[in-house]
């Protein structure tokens, strides 16, 4: 049987693929005897160290290299070349990788929420895009950097600002803005954060200081009135009791005279107890002489 040099029946085929997924070039090659299939790589030789994970196979004339994931430092010139005893053939394509570009976009946005005061606080998004956007906090506008007091997280995707212990001064418009080289997105959202509340206090009994040791003070009102002030020990309480209605008199049941009423001094002489006032004896004048 007559010797024959390689031959590609099917010659490589330039390809461009997508930053992290995976590229293969295939070449179907003929030759008597079997070639010795080579992969170089602009001109230089490929080998495990300088293209790790890549995989070489040639099985029944068809020569196979693929590489896994693809990064843009792997971009440039791939050649195959096959020898025999009768000569050799070279196949030669390109290998191009593209980043993919995608806008900042929030799968999850910043929620408007209100909370106690010394409440734990925690603001939540997600953000997507190519390349992996820059994400920034902010409050009325002014930029938050990570402290003691707001602490920024990043979770994958998922961004947080943390507030340990929030103040009403914290209450206000917070922000985040997303941006990389292919455009920017922002979420705004309001927090409000209420202060304790203050309580009514509840009414106290009147207290007057006196120096005296124990005194009792009782006062009769013309309204039916009554309070009582006690002092015990130089405090003085105060008491109003509840007003009585007004006694009014029975109608007189029969058409006989009434007996005369009591004079309004014999009233005031029935109804008070007081200690009779002294007697205030009154000289009479001396009569003036006759003449």
């Amino acid at each position: 049987m007559s010797t024959q040099a390689p031959t590609f029946t099917q010659p490589l085929q330039s390809v461009v693929a997508l930053e992290g997924s995976a590229a293969t070039f295939e070449a179907q090659v003929s030759g008597n005897p079997v070639p010795e299939v080579s992969w170089f790589r602009d001109g230089q030789v490929l080998s495990a160290a300088a293209l790790p994970g890549a995989q070489i196979s040639f099985s029944d004339g068809r020569a196979v290299l693929m590489i896994p994931a693809v990064t843009a430092a792997h971009s440039g010139r791939f050649s195959v070349r096959a020898t025999n005893g009768a000569g050799q053939a070279t196949s030669t394509a390109e290998l191009l990788v593209t980043v993919e570009t995608a806008p900042p976009n929030f799968i999850q946005r910043l929620q408007s929420m209100t909370v106690r005061q010394g409440s734990q606080v925690r603001l939540d998004v997600r953000v997507a895009g190519i390349p992996t956007p820059v994400v920034k906090f902010y409050r009325e506008g002014a930029e938050i950097q990570s402290s003691a007091d707001f602490q920024i997280v990043q979770e994958g995707d998922l961004y947080s600002l943390l507030i340990a212990e929030a103040f009403p001064e914290d209450s206000g418009t917070y922000s985040v803005n997303a941006s990389n080289s292919s455009g920017r997105a922002t979420s705004t959202a309001e927090l409000l954060v209420q202060g304790e509340e203050v309580a009514v206090p509840a009414k106290k009994t009147k207290t007057i200081m006196s120096t005296s040791s124990q005194m009792t003070v009782e006062s009769h009102f013309q309204s039916s009135s009554m309070m009582e002030m006690r002092v015990e020990g130089g405090v003085v309480t105060q008491t109003l009791a509840h007003k009585t209605p007004p006694r009014v008199p029975p109608k007189p049941t029969s058409t006989s005279k009434s007996p005369t009423p009591p004079s309004l001094a014999a009233r005031v002489a029935g109804g008070r107890h007081q200690s009779p006032s002294p007697v205030r004896h009154v000289k009479a004048p001396t009569p003036a002489p006759v003449r």
